[in-house]
């Protein structure tokens, strides 16, 4: 009985301790699993999870505007209108009687303030098509054409043409940059002439008065020509003209040209041009030789204050009478003295040998006289796009070219006949330009 009561105790001990086992198994928290304990055996019944909430569809995007194409920038049109005006007073020592100062570009009036020129220039660019207008008044418009070139009589169907057919036009032509390796631009029409290291603008130029190589050789050239860039620093221009200063031509010939233009920007620029055609008129009693030129020009930028230009012309026609020739050169140098005032410098010499023989003496191409010339000028800036110039120049000629007081007059003419090898200009300039 002892031992049955004891073995009862035991039992109850027993049931005691598993009770207390399996409440403590049920109070105790799960803990987290362990990476890479392996799962428990899963319930043979298990709680199903609440399904989640439904997310709230979000509202649907407004519809994006249609994208607005931009034209590419080489579509747009570019039109760069410029424009200049000069005018000045110039007092010739020679005191001339008939108040000209003989061979000079268009400074060619004694004791008046006189308007030189006025220039309205329109540029235009649109994809690949190029074009430019230049019109012209003033002096220079009545001096920019001759009769000679330019008159051609008319007939019941066609108009006659002359000076006053084109006088107002400097250069009008039309062009289309080809794509062809950097751009191969072609154009046609009349254009300023690349002959020569000075052009028609004051503003272009270290002095107000020209050098005599300037109003000796052309000034304008109508064609067809092409210009391609053969390196970021060279580049090459081929031409066709009617001649020198023709409009229309005074022969059944046509002139070519070939131009390298070299340029390192701000330091140095060196052009060589050759051309060559007949140029003399189709009933000249010289014939209709082939006339070469030879042009070589180059300016050096010696740092910010200081640059120097040398130009140097010659050429040749074998006509009726013989070898007929010319050379000529100039140098200048110009320095920035102070930031608002240059000083430039300018020598210059055109010497021309006419050919003559048994059956005569060829007609002069230029003055009919060697010339050389000196000219100092002050360029005064106060601000940008105008310039104040007072110069100062001496013309020589080895026979009389200018005027003087006492000359005569010229009975089968009536203007003045030139009496003086020398004349001495002192000139005052004022030129703006946009």
């Amino acid at each position: 009985m002892r031992s049955m009561g004891k073995a009862h105790r035991v039992v109850r001990t027993g049931i005691v301790l598993l009770a207390l086992g399996a409440g403590i198994t049920r109070t105790r928290p799960a803990r987290a699993e362990e990476p890479g304990e392996p799962d428990g055996p899963a319930p043979a019944n298990p709680p199903s999870a609440p399904p989640p909430a439904p997310a709230s569809e979000p509202p649907a995007p407004a519809p994006a505007p249609a994208p607005v194409v931009a034209a590419p920038a080489s579509d747009a049109p570019k039109v760069t209108v410029g424009g200049y005006a000069e005018a000045y007073y110039s007092y010739n020592l020679n005191n001339p009687a008939n108040g000209i100062t003989n061979f000079r570009w268009i400074d060619n009036r004694h004791n008046t303030i006189m308007l030189q020129t006025a220039v309205l220039d329109v540029a235009a660019e649109y994809a690949s098509f190029r074009g430019h207008v230049a019109l012209q008044a003033g002096p220079t418009a009545e001096g920019w054409y001759s009769e000679a070139n330019e008159g051609r009589v008319g007939a019941s169907g066609a108009a006659p043409l002359g000076v006053e057919t084109w006088k107002h036009v400097q250069q009008a032509n039309v062009g289309w940059k080809a794509p062809v390796g950097r751009g191969l631009l072609l154009e046609g029409g009349l254009f300023l002439t690349t002959i020569g290291y000075e052009g028609p603008a004051v503003k272009d130029n270290w002095n107000w008065s020209r050098s005599n190589l300037f109003l000796a050789l052309p000034f304008y050239h109508a064609g067809v020509r092409a210009t391609y860039e053969l390196t970021d620093r060279l580049t090459a221009m081929a031409m066709v003209t009617n001649g020198w200063n023709s409009l229309s031509d005074t022969n059944d010939g046509k002139s070519g040209q070939l131009q390298l233009t070299y340029k390192i920007p701000d330091a140095l620029t060196v052009s060589f041009l050759y051309m060559g055609g007949p140029e003399r008129s189709q009933s000249s009693p010289e014939g209709r030789p082939i006339r070469h030129l030879f042009d070589l020009w180059a300016q050096a930028d010696l740092g910010e204050r200081f640059s120097v230009a040398a130009h140097g012309d010659a050429g040749f026609e074998d006509n009726a009478y013989g070898l007929h020739w010319w050379r000529a050169g100039a140098l200048y140098a110009r320095a920035k003295a102070l930031d608002f005032l240059y000083v430039a410098a300018r020598g210059d010499a055109f010497f021309e040998d006419v050919s003559a023989n048994a059956q005569g003496t060829a007609s002069s191409l230029f003055y009919g006289s060697d010339v050389w010339s000196l000219t100092g000028t002050l360029d005064f800036r106060p601000i940008d796009h105008l310039s104040f110039r007072a110069e100062y120049r001496h013309d020589v000629a080895g026979a009389p070219l200018y005027f003087a007081k006492g000359a005569e007059a010229d009975p089968a003419t009536g203007g003045l006949v030139p009496n003086a090898r020398t004349q001495d200009t002192v000139t005052l300039g004022l030129t703006g330009w946009f």
